[in-house]
């Protein structure tokens, strides 16, 4: 007989497969009772940084979509949000302090191989490149295939490696389930970092759990803030055979993800940047059947929800 651990890595591949193959709208939701109340904003609230969240490159996450309840812990904490719905140029990344991209696409079908084109023009990421050397910053979230093929052109402007793979951590990962990673203390967790220390005790992370993603390599001088660890592989497949999770992945796909994290942060001549490799991380989803499955920072007994308030802090330059 199976095991239950067994059972719930299985349905998972097999709930990441059925997303490719239906409308992404029928999968994941919001959950939007997940309370996202600051006891301590960082800023008063609407007088923060300019937030921009991307929605002008097919993202899968919008404002109004998969990461309301990001942009509502944002709004909390003092951020002006807004959607970004122009192409990065010099001119609409004035209108910003802080750009979010989550999962940006080449086409509106993730699950068509026109997914995995370039979401963003080469101008773009000079565009982009420019304005954090002035003095912007950017969350950068790219997950597994086709997000991590989408947004690779804007990321190696940044000097960022994306593999555009699943990534799994046997030592890491969740028990039967290595694609999800629980990062700890001696475990990946970079606890020397402000995004991870806090502005005090109460604001610490000591757990922050990803949800099926890929690995990332930052620019020399990079901290790694989520370090998979030397065991850690990367599976080149598409989002149409996630069946290869469930144990039979041709040797010739997997290569190691040594050295390489789900989450680098840099500075970048004026600017800050954050890289994650992760979106649920980030989000309050409910999936599967009835949505009984909470996905991300409304997941209990882990830290992900003041992880994200950190990065924001981070960026925005109060930590």
């Amino acid at each position: 007989m199976r095991s239950h651990v067994s059972l719930f890595a299985a349905a998972v591949a097999a709930a990441v497969l059925m997303i490719a193959a239906a409308p992404a709208g029928a999968q994941q939701v919001p959950d939007t009772l997940f309370d996202t109340r600051i006891a301590r904003p960082a800023w008063e609230r609407g007088k923060g940084p300019r937030l921009l969240l991307d929605e002008a490159h097919r993202n899968f996450h919008t404002l109004d979509g998969r990461y309301r309840p990001f942009a509502d812990l944002a709004r909390n904490d003092g951020f002006r949000v807004a959607a970004n719905r122009q192409p990065f140029t010099r001119e609409s990344l004035a209108a910003a302090d802080l750009v979010v991209i989550a999962n940006a696409m080449g086409s509106d079908d993730m699950g068509a191989p026109d997914a995995e084109s370039a979401a963003f023009t080469p101008a773009e990421g000079a565009a982009m490149r420019a304005w954090i050397e002035s003095g912007g910053a950017l969350l950068l979230i790219a997950d597994h295939s086709p997000f991590g093929a989408a947004t690779a052109g804007l990321a190696r402007a940044l000097g960022v490696d994306l593999r555009n793979s699943y990534a799994g951590d046997p030592l890491y990962g969740e028990s039967g389930n290595p694609t999800s990673v629980i990062y700890t203390a001696g475990r990946g967790l970079d606890t020397t970092h402000a995004i991870v220390r806090g502005r005090n005790a109460a604001e610490r992370v000591t757990r922050v759990k990803t949800f099926t993603g890929e690995s990332v390599a930052g620019p020399r001088g990079s901290a790694m803030v989520l370090a998979l660890s030397d065991s850690a592989y990367d599976d080149a497949i598409s989002i149409t055979e996630t069946h290869l999770l469930q144990g039979r992945m041709p040797p010739e796909r997997r290569s190691s993800a040594r050295g390489r994290a789900q989450g680098v942060a840099f500075e970048l001549g004026r600017g800050r940047v954050v890289v994650l490799g992760e979106a649920a991380m980030l989000s309050a989803q409910l999936a599967g059947p009835g949505g009984r499955y909470r996905m991300g920072m409304n997941q209990p007994g882990n830290d992900n929800r003041q992880f994200a308030t950190n990065v924001l802090r981070w960026l925005g330059r109060r930590l």
